[in-house]
């Protein structure tokens, strides 16, 4: 029998596209729950519709189904995370568990995971992990905040960080979630880093992070995109894993904070998506230098 944990995303029926849109940023596979059109049908068989369905007030709900091998918390706190950046007001349910239970059960999914060269993302509660001896252990309890390093996404801009960034670069990380970004980019030698997210919830999980990776050269603050961040503030490195349609957001902007030659690294993005905001960050002064894929997943490098 095959095991998988369904991840159920409850909504008003007028956001089913735009939670949908999230949902599908995971798995394009969907169920989606909607009666907002069946009192429209003209059938001979209307009288057979249940009458419970036709109630206005009804709410739609978008289904995935998380199979067992994939880390079903990180998938909930991405789909979370992401409601509330686009102000979409969902109720989220992990169907057949009790919240006390699948709060915690990601846990056993989560192993140490080696990304890129050098970086190695190790559960906090993990004590047998044996590193080598040019490794930089991440050490993650990632909570309800998206990023401990087992989705594409991470994995993708994580690699494009150890491979472009050079020691003593200034670096910001947009939309940091769990901190993982900036932790990584800290320990690879970056003499300062800023990381900012919409969620207060992740600036906490990502401030708990720093602080037990011993990472103490960089800050976390509460802001949408760039709306916090200092102007006149100039990086050599910037990294965002977050969707296209928000990245796209940014993109006239994102040039003035990044120094002539700075990088940017841009994650999140289904390859579908790829084009339009290559387009977009063109647009805005940047150039891109090269692009990573992994499952439909792109990561895409810009150049100032």
């Amino acid at each position: 029998m095959y095991d998988w944990t369904q991840l159920r995303a409850e909504c008003a029926p007028g956001d089913i596209d735009r939670v949908s849109a999230i949902l599908t940023m995971l798995d394009n596979r969907l169920m989606i729950e909607d009666t907002s059109d069946i009192g429209e049908l003209d059938t001979c068989y209307g009288e057979l519709i249940d009458e419970e369905l036709l109630r206005g007030d009804k709410p739609s709900a978008v289904s995935i189904f998380v199979p067992h091998e994939k880390n079903f918390g990180e998938y909930a706190a991405f789909i979370k995370i992401r409601a509330e950046a686009e102000g979409l007001k969902i109720k989220l349910e992990a169907v057949g568990r009790s919240e006390d239970k699948w709060a915690d059960a990601w846990k056993k999914y989560f192993k140490p995971l080696r990304i890129g060269k050098r970086l190695v993302v190790v559960p906090a509660w993990d004590e047998d992990f044996k590193p080598q001896p040019d490794d930089l252990i991440i050490r993650m309890d990632p909570g309800m905040a998206f990023g401990a390093g087992t989705h594409e996404t991470t994995r993708l801009c994580a690699e494009l960080l150890e491979r472009h960034m050079k020691p003593g670069s200034r670096v910001l990380d947009i939309g940091t979630g769990s901190g993982i970004l900036a932790i990584a980019a800290s320990k690879l030698g970056a003499v300062t880093v800023d990381a900012c997210d919409l969620d207060p919830v992740a600036v906490r999980v990502a401030s708990e992070n720093f602080k037990y990776n011993g990472v103490t050269n960089a800050c976390v603050f509460t802001s949408d995109l760039l709306a916090s961040v200092e102007r006149g503030e100039e990086y050599d490195f910037i990294c965002a894993n977050i969707v296209a349609d928000i990245i796209i957001r940014m993109a006239d902007k994102v040039a003035d904070y990044l120094k002539d030659g700075g990088m940017l690294a841009v994650s999140g993005i289904i390859n579908t998506q790829s084009a339009r905001v290559t387009a977009a960050l063109e647009a805005g002064g940047l150039r891109a230098a090269l692009k990573s894929t992994e499952n439909d997943w792109d990561a895409i490098l810009f150049v100032k």
